[in-house]
């Protein structure tokens, strides 16, 4: 390091004070070089850098930075009376000095095309990082502010604090609407938290779930082209470049297969997510580490972790074909339910290729009435299927089944059982709940449907390591239920409104931060259960079923006895004859268990088909 270098960097700390991470910029082939050193040298070839440190009180005195001075520093140091000479030099002298100085402003030229790409990414970064920070910081104060302020009565305060959620949810929309990319999946998750995040918040992001972007048909070209070596024309006879549907993370095309003539789906990702998802990862843990250190109550940080884990995997096409692999093998042995996986033809990282099913969304009640599809038997079939994928041995469990992934299609073919099929759409986040988690979690299942609120504790400990001060919380947010309706054994009736408005409530009056601590705390295979539970809820509830959720409860209990009751004779048969005293005991217990809840099932099945002759049902 120089003097003079030295001098400028005691004269101004502040450029010299942090050490953070700065990115490579490619300059050529061959040639990198990190932002910070690239800013440096801008830095150092202008000569009035002190000036410019300097200026903070009047922006008018800080000079640009020229393009000679960026290339050509030491010409610049070597020719300090350049302009007093250059009246009396001779014509070729000032021919050389326009040679020259063609010559920069060419060398200058052919850089900036060298790092044209990373310039622009690095705009585009910053911009988006900007719109990031400036809505977090403006919603921090607004918190800040309305929290701080004096009232008269908690009316009052609640009215205030509740325009205060609205006036950071509105602004929190525009910015996800602005980055798109995975900012959109975040708000959509964050929609489906009702049992979380205020009214005001999910409300808002409502939207997020059906203005979804679309790329354009040529940026999807460009991908199909590098990811395969081929043009579409070549592997397609036809492909529709309007999406039939669009997602946060895809969309999806109406193609025709050149070689087969087969017509399929095409779900295409995104092609900037590549670009823009470390960096969208980033500002999203940096956004929920921000609002914890403000306001540690609300440690939110364990949705970023979430996300950190489970969008690489969502953006991996070829796990996904892989998961609905599995999850049709699955399913094709181990129960009745109308399910249709669509089989996956071929797939890569950012492509996938499947046979096309359509079908309509299950809360298209007009659809439903009009073909005579009952939607109570639509209802009981996704208990069937979803009750299988969190108790059955070692299934597949989906993670994502709002409505826009799943849907509904006539089946005429069918001489006895529905006359629908259920289509089950986007494999990308899949689990296995482990063994052990499975059976505790039956159990505690059992133990709500029974009112136990021992064995609730018990196993809530056992699933979650939740304590008996916890508890009533989170058997709230397992079951979508106010914990007084449990204690009075009502969870298999309807939510009324009267219901609803309480939780809100209690979420307004401070519960929210100890469910959120409580969640930071559970086990993250529980917040994928927690959030499959609520999402299968939130479809049964939008079927406007005429039964209620009783039968959808009795089914649940069938597959949680099940799964208790399976455990029971593998652990007999580590033990010897199932006709040792005490194993056969063991064995007669489990089994009136689950015959119990069979015949609740049957009998209650019964009872439906018995009105539906009769023709009491209620449309």
């Amino acid at each position: 390091m120089t003097s003079s270098h030295q001098a400028s960097s005691s004269r101004h700390p502040i450029r010299r004070r942090a050490e953070p991470q700065w990115e490579m910029v490619n300059l050529g082939p061959g040639v990198q070089i990190d932002s910070l050193r690239l800013c440096d040298l801008a830095y150092h070839a202008c000569p009035d850098r002190d000036s410019i440190l300097d200026s903070e009180a009047d922006p008018r005195k800080v000079p640009a930075i020229g393009h000679t001075s960026l290339v050509m520093p030491a010409m610049r140091s070597k020719t300090g009376g350049a302009q007093e000479e250059a009246s009396r030099v001779n014509g070729r002298k000032r021919s050389r000095k326009g040679f020259v100085l063609a010559a920069a402003t060419g060398t200058l030229g052919g850089t900036l095309l060298f790092f044209y790409d990373d310039v622009k990414h690095a705009y585009r970064a910053a911009e988006r990082t900007g719109r990031v920070v400036a809505a977090l910081l403006v919603c921090i104060n607004d918190y800040r502010v309305t929290l701080n302020k004096e009232t008269r009565t908690e009316e009052e305060r609640t009215t205030l604090l509740n325009a205060c959620h609205q006036r950071c949810a509105d602004r929190t929309l525009k910015v996800l609407e602005k980055n798109g990319s995975i900012f959109i999946k975040l708000g959509q998750h964050l929609s489906s938290l009702g049992y979380l995040l205020p009214l005001e918040w999910t409300t808002t992001f409502i939207p997020l779930q059906d203005q979804c972007p679309v790329s354009s048909f040529e940026s999807v070209q460009e991908m199909f082209l590098r990811d395969t070596g081929h043009t579409i024309d070549e592997i397609f006879s036809s492909f529709d470049p309007m999406p039939i549907g669009a997602a946060s993370l895809a969309q999806v095309h109406v193609a025709v297969l050149r070689e087969t003539g087969q017509k399929v789906a095409v779900k295409v990702q995104h092609p900037t997510l590549q670009e823009w998802a470390p960096l969208d990862l980033s500002l999203t843990r940096f956004t929920f580490s921000s609002l914890k250190r403000v306001f540690p109550e609300y440690d939110l940080e364990w949705l970023a972790r979430e996300m950190d884990f489970s969008l690489p995997q969502e953006l991996d096409f070829q796990m996904e074909a892989e998961n609905a692999r599995v999850a049709r093998e699955y399913f094709s042995k181990r129960t009745n339910a109308p399910l249709i996986i669509p089989k996956v033809i071929w797939a890569k990282k950012r492509l996938l290729v499947m046979e096309f099913i359509s079908g309509h969304r299950p809360d298209d009640l007009e659809f439903l009435d009009s073909n005579n599809i009952d939607r109570d038997e639509v209802s009981a079939s996704l208990a069937h299927i979803f009750n299988e994928m969190i108790f059955g041995d070692g299934a597949p469990l989906h993670c994502d089944p709002h409505g826009g992934n799943i849907a509904i299609c006539k089946n005429n073919t069918r001489k006895r059982g529905p006359n629908f099929d259920i289509v089950l759409y986007d494999h990308g986040l899949y689990r296995t709940i482990p063994k052990e988690m499975r059976i505790n979690y039956a159990k505690l299942w059992l133990a709500v449907i029974n009112a136990d609120e021992k064995e609730m504790r018990k196993y809530a400990y056992e699933v979650a390591g939740v304590t008996d001060e916890e508890f009533p919380l989170f058997a709230s947010a397992i079951t979508g239920r106010d914990y007084t309706v449990l204690a009075q054994n009502q969870v298999a009736s309807s939510r009324s409104s009267e219901e609803k408005e309480s939780i809100t409530t209690a979420l307004g009056d401070g519960m929210l931060q100890e469910l959120v601590s409580l969640l930071g705390k559970v086990p993250r295979i529980m917040l994928l259960i927690l959030k499959t539970n609520d999402l299968t809820r939130n479809l049964d509830e939008n079927l406007h079923t005429r039964h209620g959720p009783v039968r959808t409860f009795l089914i649940l209990a069938k597959y949680a006895t099940c799964a208790v009751f399976s455990q029971e004779m593998e652990l007999i048969s580590q033990q010897g004859s199932i006709f040792w005293p005490p194993n056969f005991l063991r064995f007669l217990q489990a089994w009136v268990s689950y015959i119990r809840v069979e015949i609740k099932l049957e009998i209650y099945e019964h009872w439906l088909s018995l009105r539906n002759r009769l023709g009491l049902t209620n449309h």
